[in-house]
């Protein structure tokens, strides 16, 4: 039997990390979660690279470009969609997931999906390093894990 586990550590990692400019009183606090968990397992300053981009509606294509460039071992994507009065909330959300989940699927890269979607603010905060920690951290781990999963895979197989 063999059994492929990965492991959250950063010390070759190379992470980017796309970031939602909307509801940035949140995602500030992702992104300061994400970054100070790729630090916390050896994840060099030097080899992160964070892309703020205005909605979380354009993580996707951005997503796209790094995956594509090669220069990445795994994406952490995060973002904060906070139910509105319109059906906006829904397409919004929606189509980030869809889209980053296909650029995972696309091109092989890891790309953690953390964009929040929540009732309201307060659920956002909750998750941003309020009682329920800071999913930006979890995100980070989340990448390093996947990113060593995928090279003992592709190791295993040869390419």
């Amino acid at each position: 039997m063999s059994i492929v586990r990965g492991e959250a550590l950063g010390t070759q990692a190379r992470i980017a990390v796309v970031a939602s400019r909307f509801n940035g009183a949140v995602t500030t606090k992702l992104v300061d979660g994400a970054t100070a968990g790729l630090a916390h397992h050896g994840v060099a300053d030097e080899a992160v690279t964070v892309v703020w981009v205005p909605g979380a509606y354009e993580i996707p294509m951005v997503t796209q470009r790094l995956a594509a460039s090669g220069r990445f071992d795994a994406i952490v994507c995060l973002g904060a969609v906070i139910r509105g009065e319109t059906a906006h909330f829904e397409l919004v959300a929606a189509e980030a997931a869809r889209g980053i989940a296909e650029v995972s699927r696309a091109t092989g890269v890891p790309c953690i999906f953390e964009v929040l979607a929540t009732e309201t603010l307060g659920q956002a905060e909750a998750r941003a390093g309020g009682v329920h920690g800071n999913k930006g951290w979890e995100a980070a781990a989340a990448a390093l894990e996947m990113a060593s999963v995928v090279a003992q895979l592709t190791d295993e197989a040869g390419r």
